[in-house]
């Protein structure tokens, strides 16, 4: 599974703002700790406060604050804010098929896509069963 720069964006950033909830941090400050475009990143943020993840702090010093309960907000939570995760990858194709594919049989083609359907599943199940929680206890370990 590979995750759009939106959704990576959006991952960084709320897990920035929920390992510390009463810290208030500009989209600015975020961008360039990750090296992101401010004014992608203000986009990406938007979504986030109307989803009711982040509080907007608006005026001098203003910036973003995190709302959201970081031991229930998973991390397909998250992604799915900015993907289509209920779609299903497209298995093998009837018709057209371009000149990589010419080579495969389509019963190899579609056993190949069942099983990157079921990689998928699997990646899908571990991302909602993550918590924001047990990300950022992850973190802390890694930093020790």
């Amino acid at each position: 599974m590979r995750l759009q720069k939106n959704s990576l964006a959006a991952l960084y950033s709320v897990l920035e703002f929920a390992s510390d909830p009463g810290r208030q941090l500009s989209a600015s400050e975020i961008a360039a700790k990750y090296h992101l475009s401010p004014h992608h990143l203000s986009k990406v943020l938007r979504v986030l406060g109307r989803e009711g993840l982040l509080e907007s702090v608006r005026g001098v010093g203003g910036g973003y604050r995190f709302t959201g309960n970081a031991k229930r907000l998973t991390l397909m939570d998250v992604i799915g804010l900015f993907e289509n995760i209920s779609a299903p990858r497209r298995g093998g194709r009837r018709g057209a098929r371009s000149e990589t594919e010419a080579f495969a049989p389509v019963e190899v083609e579609d056993a190949v896509a069942v099983v990157l359907a079921e990689i998928d599943e699997i990646a899908k199940a571990t991302l909602r069963s993550i918590t924001l929680d047990t990300m950022l206890k992850l973190m802390a370990r890694r930093r020790k």
